[in-house]
């Protein structure tokens, strides 16, 4: 008996000392990139390694394209854009949006087995996107709510919205603002327009499926709507209100 209350807490010292190291290792690894842009993600190596399962018509040679610029390097019309299309409420939340998680699921509910709708905060996408492999179980939603908590918490607004135009896939292995105008409108992301803004926000969070290198009713359809929202979160003065949010 005595020798099984020694091993337990033994076990149990071992357990507390991986937990603490691991915390203290994403803490760390989150303070790291608010300040350092990623190298690259899970996503890219694995879009990098193999084209996605269904996806056949995809190029079949694997070149990632990826270049990380500073919020400011890019037109104020994507930041918007992204921001219309994913996360009005943006500015409101700390990392989670109840009122669109509730609509997400009577939405799902009401869908009679099509395609689930997400209610995803731009800070939960970025928590995934960056830190987080691809797929879907319960282990990887814990993990990317604890990431969307640390984020939120030792980053700010810019940097968060900075990190997400940077790293979310705009098509087959092209990742980030710069590499999608440069691909898809040949110029820079500084230049890019409203409507450009509007048909990138446009294509996700299925860039594969809906391309801007040759979009259908579909995402033309979704690239208005994205357009009227800009226009009602107030155009570009938003984007300052990104610049100056605390």
């Amino acid at each position: 008996m005595t020798d099984f209350k020694l091993y337990w807490r033994r076990g149990w010292q071992l357990l507390l000392q991986v937990g603490a190291s691991l915390l203290l290792t994403t803490i760390v690894w989150v303070l790291l990139y608010r300040w350092v842009s990623p190298p690259a993600t899970w996503l890219m190596l694995e879009r990098r390694s193999h084209r996605p399962a269904g996806y056949e018509h995809l190029e079949s040679e694997r070149q990632i394209h990826y270049s990380f610029v500073g919020l400011e390097e890019v037109s104020a019309q994507l930041p918007l854009a992204l921001v219309a299309a994913e996360d009005q409420r943006f500015l409101m939340h700390h990392g989670f949006d109840v009122d669109a998680l509730k609509k997400a699921a009577q939405r799902n509910r009401a869908g009679h087995g099509k395609q689930l709708v997400g209610g995803s905060t731009i800070s939960q996408q970025v928590a995934k996107n960056v830190f987080l492999w691809n797929g879907r179980s319960y282990l990887r939603k814990a993990a990317e709510a604890y990431f969307t908590v640390l984020i939120e918490l030792l980053w700010d607004k810019q940097r968060i919205l900075e990190m997400y135009l940077n790293v979310a896939e705009m098509g087959d292995c092209t990742f980030g603002a710069e590499a999608a105008a440069q691909r898809y409108f040949h110029k820079p992301a500084a230049k890019l327009t409203a409507s450009d803004a509007a048909l990138l926000a446009a294509i996700l969070p299925n860039p594969l499926k809906f391309r801007a290198a040759s979009p259908g009713p579909q995402t033309r359809a979704k690239q208005r709507r994205v357009l009227r929202n800009m226009r009602r979160l107030g155009g570009t003065r938003f984007v300052q209100q990104v610049l100056t949010a605390e």
